[in-house]
């Protein structure tokens, strides 16, 4: 945990409500004539975003993506592109449009392959040309992925994730009442996808003051809002959506510049084998893992700075100076039930697989950012524990 680190960001970040109405103007300066919308499985939802572009002078193409991006998704996303003849990426949904975006915007631009960037599964080759203009706006609270620089794509039963500056939007547009009328099952995933990823990078080898101050700030406004946002909606209560996009917006600024941990290291494979939903996946384990890191360093590392961390979290997550790692781990418990998140095992995972699944996991770039090195027996426990 180092007083010594980079900061990657976009270098143009806006949040507010109504800010989606600068999209057009931040496109049309950044020099876009022609632009791929990519939006999720509803492209409609962006039909008065695409009327903005054209009262801008921006004409339009639209590209939907139905579920996680895969390299099948991104490769014909680059074709489209080029068939139109679009000169940037507009990425309007949640984290699979807006991964899709920015990785279809680098590739146009680097005429290459996913398969020749990506880890762990491709050539992990570095890209060497800045990306086409792209804006991110999301449209959910989880991923975080409007602010940074990777791209998680699926090939077959593996997940990996392309990563570059290149990847990073030029502009950021987080604006709040793009929540309005999300569903439960979203607003759980999602803001279970965001807890996890400001949780993770306090708690990270890679820990530093900046993502420090913003995992503070984002585990207080997830902690206070999400079992509301979850019984409530987001519709009524603007202060609800304020703290939610904000937390998904810190939880990316974190994960980019600090790592994530072994929850989003089995999240990762266990998406790509089971075509579940990634933040309820992280929801499932997080407590378990939360748990599993404070037994392993409490009984091998007892000095560690991230126990004392860790009981920080338990105090903002509870609201009790007091508060123990252990009631946290309750406290996480008890949330992922009130959201209605199930287990693994509501998915078809059995302990047969857990092995399996423990290799694939180790191998997973997230599990450098957990604070101790666990063995094959702990992460195999964190999965039993989170059937």
């Amino acid at each position: 945990m180092s007083a010594r680190f980079d900061v990657a960001a976009p270098s143009d970040i806006r949040f507010g409500a109504g800010r989606v109405a600068e999209a057009p103007a931040s496109l049309a300066g950044l020099g876009v004539r022609r632009a791929l919308v990519i939006t999720g499985a509803t492209p409609g939802r962006a039909d008065a975003l695409r009327t903005g572009l054209q009262e801008s002078g921006i004409e339009s193409e639209v590209y939907p993506v139905s579920g996680e991006p895969s390299v099948e998704v991104v490769r014909a996303g680059v074709a489209a592109l080029s068939s139109a003849g679009c000169d940037g990426v507009l990425g309007y949904g949640g984290g699979s449009a807006l991964d899709s975006a920015k990785a279809i915007a680098a590739l146009a631009a680097s005429g290459s392959d996913p398969l020749d960037h990506l880890e762990v599964i491709g050539a992990g080759k570095p890209l060497s040309r800045p990306g086409l203009p792209c804006v991110a706006v999301p449209t959910t609270a989880g991923t975080g992925s409007e602010v940074t620089r990777n791209a998680v794509l699926s090939a077959g039963e593996t997940k990996a994730s392309l990563r570059s500056p290149a990847l990073l939007p030029r502009v950021a547009i987080v604006d709040p009442d793009l929540l309005i009328g999300l569903p439960p099952p979203a607003i759980a995933s999602g803001g279970l996808d965001a807890l996890s990823q400001v949780i993770e990078p306090f708690l990270s080898a890679r820990a530093n003051p900046f993502t420090d101050a913003l995992a503070r700030e984002g585990i207080q406004r997830s902690a206070r809002s999400l079992r509301r946002a979850s019984e409530q909606g987001m519709d009524a209560d603007s202060a609800i959506r304020d703290d939610l996009a904000l937390a998904s917006l810190f939880g990316g600024l974190c994960l980019a510049n600090s790592g994530l941990g072994a929850v989003h290291g089995f999240a990762a494979g266990l998406g790509a084998r089971l075509k579940a939903p990634h933040g309820a996946l992280c929801g499932a384990l997080l407590p378990a893992t939360f748990q599993v890191n404070y037994e392993a360093l409490r009984g091998r590392e007892p000095n560690h700075p991230a126990l004392g961390r860790m009981s920080e979290v338990a105090h903002m997550l509870t609201g009790g100076r007091t508060a123990s790692p252990e009631s946290a781990v309750e406290l996480l418990v008890d949330l992922k039930d009130a959201l209605r998140v199930p287990g693994l095992a509501h998915y078809g995972i059995a302990e047969s697989q857990i092995p399996v699944l423990v290799d694939a996991g180790r191998k997973a770039s997230s599990m450098r950012g957990n604070p101790i090195t666990l063995t094959d027996e702990e992460l195999a426990s964190i999965l039993i524990r989170s059937l």
